[in-house]
């Protein structure tokens, strides 16, 4: 009779290959796999429809062609700009940058307020379907139709192009944070709701922690937005120096134009690098 080591069984079972099921096998291999009969059938609906929409959108590439000679005209009067009002414009650009810092705060903190109302996996029924369903209403206006109101309310000036943009913010940024508090891992969540901790203690210790990278990049993303967005707003009055830029339009002063939209493409490339790096530490 052979008697074997207790310690070779071990061994051998190491040395073993796990075997894997053959038709798990051809599911993995196979995952990104598109099934003809859908793919046959959705190409042509896809195409049925871009046509549809180029048409009804009047998308003309010959008109495009026959407008290029004038709107190299128009990029020709922007050069060379003029520099005589530079401080003025670093003036308002700061305003710019300054109502762009306040808006994304507010919006970041009341977006994410209203974000536990709208995420499903910790909001009750009862709270979740108004929650969305006031998010997809702000969301659907843009934030022109708000600063108007706000314009409207507390007068011209930044205050009333803040409050456009953290209104505005709820309704975008706060869709976006309810569906990264729901995409969270739901091991953690279940243990802690198995060992009795309250819903409170479930958000604090088992969501926020997993879905803080994702929070933290869509608050920079958002305060890119604002900065862009900022110089749009001032066009009707809201601060920020979308009013200088509009001004120098209607005055055809394409010099001061010119040396406007300089400014701004480097403090929007400037937010955009900076928000990247910090982005990068972070996931």
């Amino acid at each position: 009779m052979t008697l074997t080591s207790p310690d070779a069984r071990p061994a051998a079972r190491r040395t073993e290959k796990p075997q894997l099921d053959p038709r798990e096998r051809d599911r993995l291999e196979h995952a990104f796999r598109v099934p003809r009969a859908r793919f046959m059938l959705g190409v042509p609906i896809a195409v049925v429809l871009l046509v549809w929409s180029f048409v009804g959108a009047e998308f003309n590439f010959a008109k495009l062609g026959e407008g290029a000679a004038n709107m190299g005209e128009f990029l020709s009067r922007l050069f060379p700009p003029t520099w005589d009002k530079l401080d003025v414009i670093v003036d308002l650009l700061i305003e710019t940058l300054q109502m762009a810092i306040v808006g994304t705060v507010l919006g970041a903190v009341l977006s994410l307020v209203v974000a536990f109302g709208a995420a499903s996996n910790i909001a009750p029924r009862w709270l979740y379907y108004p929650t969305r369903w006031v998010m997809n209403v702000i969301r659907s206006l843009p934030d022109l139709v708000f600063a108007l109101m706000f314009v409207s309310a507390v007068g011209l000036g930044p205050f009333a192009g803040i409050l456009a943009m953290t209104v505005g913010s709820i309704g975008s940024i706060g869709k976006v944070f309810a569906e990264a508090m729901e995409s969270v891992d739901r091991g953690p969540v279940t243990a802690m709701e198995a060992v009795g901790a309250s819903r409170r203690q479930v958000v604090q210790y088992g969501v926020l922690p997993q879905a803080a990278p994702l929070l933290v990049s869509y608050t920079l993303l958002l305060f890119e937005g604002n900065v862009r967005g900022a110089t749009i707003l001032g066009m009707v009055g809201a601060g920020g120096i979308g009013l200088e830029l509009t001004t120098a339009m209607k005055m055809y002063d394409y010099g001061h134009l010119s040396a406007i939209v300089i400014c701004i493409i480097v403090l929007v490339t400037v937010v955009d690098q900076a928000s990247a790096v910090i982005r990068r530490k972070i996931t």
